[in-house]
């Protein structure tokens, strides 16, 4: 019984899993629940049971594949010490990383692309729950920069946004070119911080001790 029990609460997330397939692999307009229970090894009806829509599927399976980064992130940041520009840089390196090698990740914003426009509500939720909190991390340690000396009240201070668009672009770049034109990931990553940081660092700094935060 309590196997049973478990499968049946394990089955929501397979079927996002196979679902999240399906829609990589043809679209959402080509995508038929039929595949998706195919792929899930469930009836269609046990889709519909826990989903009633198929763009209840789709957005579930949205916010399901676009959740997996932030826990991760929020771990990093709440034990980074040091400088604030040593924290920077751990923070860009462990998001580039995550960007360039996990291909939920890459999928999932090919598909905000595609679909975003038939569901614009779907793209103000990913933005709320997914991209602000990115932003919001970066933010904080920019400020505590600028509190301590380390960086000087840049332009660039009041949009941390800035700081994603190399990663946008990371992820664009291996949607579209894959392996044919591979970047060297690590070289793209350094020289990315290298340009931000000339952007916001102080060269008249006067250190104080960083405190965590």
């Amino acid at each position: 019984m309590k196997k049973r029990a478990r499968r049946k609460a394990e089955r929501p997330t397979e079927i996002l899993d196979a679902a999240f397939e399906e829609f990589v692999k043809t679209g959402y307009s080509a995508t038929r629940l039929e595949d998706v229970a195919r792929r899930a090894g469930v009836t269609k009806g046990t889709i519909y049971f826990y989903f009633e829509t198929k763009e209840r599927v789709f957005q579930e399976m949205m916010r399901h594949k676009s959740q997996d980064l932030l826990p991760d992130l929020d771990r990093l940041a709440s034990q980074l010490e040091g400088s604030y520009a040593e924290r920077f840089r751990k923070l860009v390196v462990f998001f580039f990383g995550r960007i360039a090698e996990d291909r939920a990740e890459r999928e999932t914003l090919r598909l905000l692309i595609a679909e975003g426009s038939r569901f614009p509500d779907m793209v103000d939720k990913y933005y709320e729950e997914f991209v602000q909190p990115v932003i919001d991390h970066f933010k904080r340690i920019i400020e505590a920069g600028v509190t301590a000396g380390e960086f000087r009240a840049a332009p660039a201070n009041s949009f941390a946004e800035l700081v994603a668009s190399p990663a946008l672009l990371l992820s664009i770049w291996t949607m579209l070119f894959g392996t044919r034109r591979q970047l060297d990931i690590t070289a793209f990553t350094e020289a990315s911080i290298d340009l931000l940081m000339k952007g916001i660092e102080n060269p008249r700094r006067d250190i104080r001790p960083a405190t965590r935060h």
